[in-house]
């Protein structure tokens, strides 16, 4: 059987712009995500000279990883979930988890406590980048998906200059456990937005519930149907299909099959690298930035400089995919950070600081951002939200080793410029492992599908 290039989508009429609502509502709910997770970083020097907690580098970098651990466990327990649940609900009940494990955070009386409530937000928080990716993609339109993705997900280093800008402004009157409270605000701000606004998968309704409802959200948002659904036919059989989905196995076995192996293995050792720059970096750069000689508003504002890179990086590199296609783009980025990083070892004019520490923003969550588009688009539709999953979940193996990384350099004052040698060498790694990704055998012509 030959399944024939699949029409463009298109968006006419009332329904014209009406899918923005699903990328704008994803977009927020990534604020907060960033936010949640990069308020570490800008908290780590407060923490460590709280005298009752008795905070070590290493507790730090351990606390850093432990968030992240729960992430990697929330991650890769979505696939099962979003199965029975779909992805609306799943994002309702992941933002409700991570506000009020945020809320409790903020009350932490001792530092196992706290430490134990950063796993607990970590499990609500690995739910929402795959979830909010996968929805992006499929509600928008075919040839604006990467850069559309990348506005959304630069939520995430927003999130970040919000916390950058808070600590700034308020760590010097107030005690840091106020900026742990300020997690709790999604649950005002976002919550009702995906309760009352968001709609449901047109995939998962096709699946689960009935093509009639799902032809008629994808009515709704100017989406044509067959281009969401029809990809589930590229790779399998019907017969195949039903008899692993009762297996509970169809998505993941197909990932590693022949077709797909080696883009699976090196797109997850992407993942790996990614998200541990971007995790070692802002958890770690205010304090590294201190072992420097910089007080705390300047070692902040290095973190708010970087997350602003990540921004306009984020969403700049997504024009030039555009142009230069996906993998190029991203071995570019790859590229940038391995040199600023590596410039950062260097004591520096100020000016030349900031713009080495902006173009290590680019290329650390930048790259993530360009990543997570390239592989969502890599895979067929229904195969997508399943390797996001895998290689985000696999990923977050790397993201539980930054801060580990930062912590173990610390605690054995190794040197500031260590951690900036070890970083650059993983962005190295990322632009070697890209390098190496096989072209998409989608685009390769028509596609015959295999049982």
């Amino acid at each position: 059987m030959t399944v024939s290039a699949v029409p463009e989508q298109t968006t006419t009429g009332v329904s014209r712009f009406k899918f923005l609502f699903v990328p704008i509502i994803c977009f927020l709910t990534i604020v907060f995500d960033g936010y949640d997770l990069v308020v570490f970083g800008s908290t780590t020097q407060s923490i460590l000279a709280d005298k009752a907690w008795n905070f070590t580098p290493e507790m730090i970098g351990y606390t850093g990883s432990l968030a992240l651990a729960g992430m990697f466990i929330g991650t890769m327990s979505i696939g099962a979930f979003t199965e029975v649940l779909g992805r609306r609900r799943i994002l309702i009940v992941s933002v409700s988890w991570f506000s009020v494990g945020m809320l409790l955070t903020a009350l932490a009386p001792n530092a196992e406590v706290f430490m134990a409530l950063r796993f607990f937000v970590g499990l609500g928080l690995g739910a929402v980048v795959p979830t909010c990716i996968a929805m992006t993609v499929e509600f928008s339109p075919k040839k604006y998906r990467q850069i559309v993705n990348a506005i959304m997900f630069s939520g995430y280093p927003v999130g970040g200059v919000v916390a950058s800008l808070l600590a700034i402004n308020l760590l010097p009157a107030l005690d840091f456990r106020w900026l742990y409270a300020f997690g709790g605000l999604p649950v005002i701000l976002t919550l009702p937005l995906i309760i009352f606004k968001l709609p449901e998968s047109v995939s998962y309704l096709a699946q689960r519930r009935s093509e009639k409802e799902a032809r008629a959200v994808a009515a709704k948002y100017g989406l044509v149907y067959d281009d969401i659904v029809l990809p589930s036919l590229v790779t399998v059989t019907t017969e195949t299909i039903s008899v692993n989905r009762a297996r509970g196995l169809t998505n993941f076995r197909q990932l590693f099959s022949a077709r797909w192996l080696r883009s699976t293995l090196l797109f997850t050792l992407t993942f790996f690298c990614g998200l541990l720059l971007v995790y070692g970096m802002n958890t770690w750069l205010p304090q590294i930035m201190a072992g420097a000689g910089y007080n705390l508003g300047a070692s902040l504002t290095f973190l708010l400089v970087f997350n602003v890179g990540a921004v306009i990086g984020g969403i700049g590199a997504s024009f030039l995919a555009s142009r230069w296609g996906d993998k190029r783009t991203v071995m570019f980025s790859f590229g940038v950070a391995f040199v600023a990083i590596l410039v950062l070892s260097i004591m520096l004019p100020q000016l030349v600081l900031y713009t080495a520490v902006f173009l290590a923003g680019w290329g650390t969550v930048g790259t993530q951002t360009l990543v997570t588009g390239y592989c969502a688009t890599h895979y067929p539709q229904h195969l997508s939200p399943s390797m996001l999953g895998w290689g985000l979940g696999v990923g977050r193996l790397g993201a539980i080793s930054g801060p580990l990384v930062g912590g173990y350099i610390a605690s054995h004052a190794l040197g500031y410029q260590v951690n900036f040698y070890v970083f650059a060498a993983v962005a190295a790694i990322g632009l070697v492992v890209v390098l190496a990704i096989p072209r998409n055998p989608l685009k390769l012509g028509k596609v015959t599908t295999t049982s």
